[in-house]
């Protein structure tokens, strides 16, 4: 048996999109799972014929002035269509998002997205980590969740960095583990609804 978790992101400088292909590589370490990357900057036709074939949906954004970008607030607008038609009911959701502080309100552009994904009968995955480094005292920034979120994938990237820098390792490899989370949990329930 088959998954498709589909990675609904929008990058606008190429970190996110860095984050995006981190999750693509924990759904793909998942046996019988496959991610497919969809860019929401282009509405297309194909967009959302995959999301509707998606067992799962995992929503990601840069988050700028503490909400999420105004393409993917136009892609959220535009799913009214499948909300009306409860398209994604049942689906599991999850959601990742980069700011260039520490903090930059990320919990908020996370949020929306949970916000988004309920509106649509989703079920939300959270990131299912403890926070990283400073949970404990021999903990260091290369954990995973050094930034301490828990309602999806949190990154963090240099404004004077490029995306071949940033975001660091350890936000990568959290983003890795979110879409391996998602792709293992809509495996199990493939088999459950198969059985």
């Amino acid at each position: 048996m088959t998954i498709t978790v589909a990675i609904a992101y929008h990058s606008g400088y190429g970190h996110t999109a860095r984050q995006a292909a981190a999750v693509a590589a924990g759904v793909g370490s998942v046996p019988g799972a496959s991610a497919a990357l969809l860019d929401v900057a282009e509405l297309s036709g194909e967009l959302w014929e995959t999301l509707a074939g998606a067992e799962a949906i995992i929503f990601g954004s840069p988050t700028y002035m503490g909400s999420p970008s105004a393409k993917f607030q136009a892609f959220a607008e535009a799913s009214s269509k499948v909300w009306a038609e409860q398209g994604w009911k049942d689906k599991l959701a999850a959601g990742f998002t980069n700011s260039a502080s520490a903090s930059g309100d990320k919990l908020h552009a996370l949020t929306s997205m949970a916000v988004l994904a309920a509106q649509h009968g989703m079920n939300w995955v959270n990131l299912g980590l403890p926070p990283g480094w400073v949970f404990t005292t021999d903990g260091s920034v290369e954990d995973l969740n050094r930034l301490g979120g828990f309602l999806g994938a949190m990154a963090q990237s240099s404004s004077d960095a490029g995306p071949d820098t940033t975001p660091p390792d350890a936000d990568l490899r959290t983003a890795e583990h979110l879409g391996r989370r998602v792709a293992e949990l809509a495996s199990r329930l493939a088999l459950v609804a198969a059985a």
